[in-house]
């Protein structure tokens, strides 16, 4: 290798690196700021300049548990959560085979066409809807509601996964005497387990975050988390401290199980965006 060509490399190289740490250092300092807010005091979070050095105090976590049972608020997203992921697996996995299997790309637009749609769109008529089922404040009414979220999001990661079965596969399930049932059942879901683990991750972590909809149709009984935070703020104060203490409680559980799982999420990416 010439050179020139080393020079070039080295180049691109460093290019590449520069511009990586560019995208990635603000949402770094933005979360690092963000444990920081609730490692301070109210007069620390308020003070000119900003303090990066000083005491750090676990209080404000402790408040968020003692003062405002953010403990019951972590179980209702975790059950919404879970139930929209699992439902959305069930639905979405025989939906994502059909399309893929029967080449129904209208029926995929009309599906991504809706994940598009503005969430907002959605929110008068379920609620209208949700109120006069009785359903406001109940696990029933988010779940459906988060299915709009998940449910598009599994199909469409998932067709990728099914269109790269061979066929064969199938064919030879069906000549051994298995049904269609059978053979998506036994033949193609282990295939593409990877497909269901990366969507089942994505789809828990978009539930878990999801604000809109938990802010109309919860209530007492069923308020998530990210609506908890508005317990912090008052018409005449902002309890910035117990805002960044409740916020890291919030991202940091997925933003760990995230990181562990990272490998399989760009694995199950990777191996759906090819083809043989």
């Amino acid at each position: 290798m010439s050179n020139g060509s080393r020079i070039a490399k080295r180049i691109r190289s460093t290019l590449f690196y520069i511009g990586a740490l560019a995208l990635c250092l603000p949402p770094v300092f933005v979360f690092v700021w963000m444990i920081l807010t609730g490692l301070k005091t109210g007069v620390q979070n308020i003070s000119y300049p900003p303090q990066f050095i000083f005491s750090p105090t676990l209080e404000n976590f402790r408040a968020v548990f003692a003062q405002y049972n953010f403990f019951k608020y972590l179980m209702n997203s975790l059950i919404v959560a879970g139930l929209a992921t699992g439902l959305s697996l069930l639905l979405g996995l025989p939906a994502a085979y059909s399309i893929a299997k029967y080449r129904q790309g209208r029926i995929g637009i009309l599906i991504l066409v809706a994940r598009m749609t503005p969430f907002v769109s959605y929110l008068l008529p379920w609620y209208i809807i949700f109120r006069y089922l009785d359903l406001i404040d109940t696990y029933t009414a988010l779940t459906i509601t988060h299915l709009i979220i998940t449910l598009p999001m599994v199909i469409w990661l998932m067709i990728s996964f099914f269109e790269s079965v061979p066929a064969e596969l199938e064919d030879a399930a069906m000549i051994d005497g298995c049904s269609s049932l059978q053979s998506f059942r036994i033949i193609v879901l282990p295939l593409v387990r990877n497909g269901i683990a990366t969507s089942a991750i994505i789809s828990f972590i978009f539930s878990w975050n999801q604000f809109l909809f938990s802010l109309i149709l919860s209530g007492p009984k069923t308020k998530t988390v990210p609506v908890a935070v508005y317990n912090f703020i008052s018409y005449g104060k902002i309890d910035w401290a117990g805002i960044g203490a409740a916020a890291t409680l919030i991202v940091l559980p997925v933003s760990i199980f995230a990181f562990f799982v990272r490998k399989s999420i760009v694995q199950g990416l990777t191996m759906g965006a090819l083809k043989d």
